[in-house]
């Protein structure tokens, strides 16, 4: 028993280091045999030109860009009576014009950010301007290089009205006007 296990081991460790015998080579629809032999200043396209100039988005290839959602056909889906949900205390029609609603305002926002797309600044104009790249005097200003927004009013005090004569907000501030009668009385 041991003699034939040992054998066996040893038979199956020769098999596995043995040399296998070359295979014949599969043929391809490339090494077809009944295809024409490659001629020599073919004029055509190579194969790989052929594969790496494909574009599979030739005819949409605006597709994808920033404001493209206008030329797609999207709509919100209808809501029908007694086929579709429909909120509690609301009618399908009232729904509808529910949905409708918060998809004006939805594309009323997508239209706006798609006005701003685009518009931005260069960062070397700033860069300049903020005079960074001729010397560290930036560093010391008041604003540390950062630029300040504009404000509803002037608060410099030149030549402007001061805050206490600027319009105040409309409705009584402070205590209010049945308070004040109350205590009259």
């Amino acid at each position: 028993m041991k003699f034939t296990a040992v054998f066996v081991t040893v038979l199956a460790t020769a098999n596995a280091f043995s040399v296998v015998p070359a295979q014949t080579r599969q043929s391809t629809s490339l090494m077809a045999k009944n295809a024409p032999p490659p001629k020599k200043g073919n004029k055509g396209p190579s194969l790989a030109s052929t594969i790496f100039n494909m574009d599979l988005w030739k005819g949409v290839s605006d597709s994808n860009d920033y404001g493209a959602r206008n030329k797609k056909k999207l709509t919100v889906g209808k809501i029908a009576d007694g086929k579709s949900y429909v909120p509690a205390g609301l009618t399908a029609s009232q729904y509808n014009a529910v949905r409708a609603k918060e998809q004006a305002k939805k594309d009323k926002n997508y239209q706006r950010n798609v006005a701003k797309a685009g518009k931005f600044e260069d960062y070397t104009d700033f860069y300049t301007k903020r005079g960074t790249d001729t010397g560290g005097s930036w560093l010391k200003s008041v604003t540390r290089g950062h630029r300040m927004v504009k404000t509803k009013y002037d608060y410099s005090g030149n030549d402007q009205p001061n805050y206490a004569d600027m319009k105040q907000p409309e409705g009584i501030i402070g205590k209010t006007a049945k308070g004040l009668k109350a205590k009259k009385r």
